[in-house]
């Protein structure tokens, strides 16, 4: 896709493969936080920065596929994933069946006047979510995690990570040179 993009009257032309243009690339950091009695939680302000540019368009909630957390899409991330699944044939049954599965709970959801997201109780029976509250990046999506569940997946998965790691990226190829890592 090409993008003229206008800078002190000249007009500049970029190529930007499968993205548009000010669409979020990366979701940074951990953070935490509490959630009141009613489901609700405040988003706090770094988190609420680098989502600016995509919170008028409302955000997807989900159940996790892998773990026992949430899962917050921003809306034109929830849209890439959702092209993905229609791209599925309805008539196989193990696709249907997953489809079903992914798409379990899920809840559109925006922030309410005050910065705050609304957390459904099937949702919050889900991932186990009470009061404390960690949100953590997950590139393009944000993990929503009851804190001691959090912990736990954490410390649980530090000990196999240098096994993770060097299989899922110990044969990426670099950009640099085109050789494989």
């Amino acid at each position: 896709m090409w993008v003229i993009v206008e800078n002190s009257g000249k007009k500049l032309v970029f190529l930007i493969p499968n993205r548009k243009l000010f669409e979020l690339e990366g979701i940074i950091g951990t953070y935490e936080c509490k959630v009141d009695v009613k489901g609700r939680m405040l988003l706090s302000s770094p988190l609420k920065k680098q989502l600016d540019s995509v919170l008028h368009e409302g955000f997807v909630l989900k159940r996790s596929v892998f773990q026992p957390c949430l899962e917050l899409y921003p809306m034109k991330e929830w849209n890439v994933v959702m092209k993905q699944i229609n791209g599925l044939n309805r008539f196989v049954k193990k696709n249907n069946d997953f489809i079903r599965r992914f798409t379990a709970g899920v809840k559109k959801i925006e922030l309410d006047v005050s910065g705050r997201l609304l957390i459904p109780k099937d949702l919050q029976a889900f991932s186990g979510i009470h009061k404390e509250v960690v949100m953590s990046s997950a590139i393009t999506i944000i993990e929503i995690w009851d804190k001691s569940r959090y912990e736990k997946a954490i410390d649980a998965a530090t000990v196999d990570f240098v096994d993770l790691a060097e299989e899922v990226m110990g044969t990426v190829i670099t950009k640099e040179d085109g050789r494989l890592s």
